[in-house]
């Protein structure tokens, strides 16, 4: 699979500089954990849940996650994980039967739609840990489609439990498969118990490092804590409790010294149908011929103004990727994933290996100093980004992007 390989080969060679690098399920976690993007979640319960994933993998979704935890009820939970068997047998069919599991990435046609789509990498939400060792025995062959589990509510003791779980489905199935904790409890957001829970995940987690793809944060339960819902105008990092959060996780957890993890954007809550109002028009070109102004106003005006500008903010405070529960979310999270090629230009300067020795230089756009010393961590986060999400040309930005990702 690969970023924007629900496009052409033609369209993805007018937007790249550089194309998105293709990636399957058994690729190293370092790169995994970059290339989830917008991971989109969805109840357990649906029937048509294989479909579904098909369908969302044809239009460039490559990360989700199917929960057993807080988007059903609880007297669903049997039903769910019924049905999430079934839906694995059904998927591992049909992988089965489209040659998927023979073929290289660069075989994948990423025709959108097409039964032989790629399956995304997937993950279940469980609720408790003995779900993990019991579901991994009930899918049987079919755990080969499955690349972990979510961990909700993850503090250092119910992290243990939830990791110990995972090591002996892993030794039971044979296969790697991945932890992502959702920090979301009650203890991480209240200001006298932060510093050592935060302590306490981190031990946690730093003992099962080889598992953890990333760690995911859980804003709807913190804002829960207090009562508190943000608007559609407003980010995450406007309700000034959960940003002192955001920055307290980053800080013990995200650090680029090579202790850190990967720590995935929050939920946004809002959406509207507005691929169907967009698809209409962008059909017409994938590069919008000067009306870029045009889809830029639809957004505003369609409350994707206050994802743009979370995404832009998740970046600026450290996080990468999103958790996304509409389809709509996906294409605006990818689109900003992609390096720009003054962001790919200003990386290699800085990584060049004759400024080893450190010093300050200017942009190759010349509007910035590129000090390499302070500035090489982030120079080799972006080039990781690159390799996953791509290069634009030096003439595409988020609007053509964002209007190739939702033409198809």
């Amino acid at each position: 699979m690969r970023h924007f390989g629900h496009i052409s080969p033609t369209a993805r060679e007018g937007l790249f500089f550089r194309e998105p690098s293709t990636f399957t399920a058994d690729s190293p976690a370092r790169m995994l954990s970059v290339a989830l993007g917008a991971t989109l979640y969805s109840p357990a319960t649906r029937p048509s849940l294989a479909d579904d994933v098909l369908k969302q993998a044809g239009r460039g979704v490559v990360s989700m996650v199917l929960c057993l935890e807080d988007s059903i009820d609880d007297a669903e939970v049997t039903d769910a994980e019924a049905n999430l068997i079934r839906q694995f047998a059904a998927l591992a069919a049909r992988d089965a039967a489209s040659g998927n599991a023979a073929r290289s990435p660069e075989d994948a046609t990423g025709t959108a739609g097409a039964v032989d789509a790629d399956v995304p990498l997937l993950f279940i939400r469980v609720r408790e840990p003995a779900q993990i060792t019991d579901l991994v025995r009930r899918l049987g062959d079919s755990v080969r489609m499955l690349s972990g589990f979510v961990l909700p509510k993850f503090t250092e003791d119910r992290g243990r439990q939830f990791l110990e779980a995972l090591a002996e489905a892993e030794t039971a199935c044979g296969r790697r498969l991945f932890a992502m904790p959702v920090l979301e409890s009650p203890e991480l957001l209240h200001l006298e118990t932060r510093g050592e829970i935060l302590q306490g995940i981190a031990r946690s987690v730093e003992k099962h490092r080889d598992r953890v793809l990333a760690l995911r944060l859980g804003v709807t339960d913190f804002c829960s804590a207090y009562g508190l819902r943000r608007a559609p105008d407003m980010t995450a990092y406007d309700v000034h409790i959960v940003a002192s959060v955001i920055a307290d996780v980053v800080n013990v957890l995200g650090r680029a010294d090579g202790t850190g993890f990967t720590i995935t954007g929050p939920v946004w809550e809002y959406f509207r149908r507005q691929e169907r109002m967009f698809k209409p028009q962008l059909r017409r070109s994938p590069f919008l011929e000067g009306r870029a102004e045009e889809l830029r106003t639809a957004l505003i005006e369609h409350d994707l103004d206050g994802l743009l500008r979370e995404i832009e903010l998740d970046r600026a405070n450290g996080l990468l990727g999103k958790t996304c529960i509409h389809p709509s979310h996906v294409a605006p999270v990818h689109a900003l994933s992609v390096v720009s090629h003054e962001e790919f230009t200003d990386a290699q300067d800085i990584l060049s290996p004759e400024r080893g020795g450190g010093g300050v230089l200017r942009s190759a756009y010349t509007n910035k100093m590129n000090e390499v010393k302070p500035h090489r961590a982030w120079a080799e986060r972006t080039l990781q980004r690159a390799e996953v999400f791509g290069v634009a040309k030096e003439d595409v930005g988020f609007v053509d992007l964002l209007a190739a990702g939702l033409t198809n």
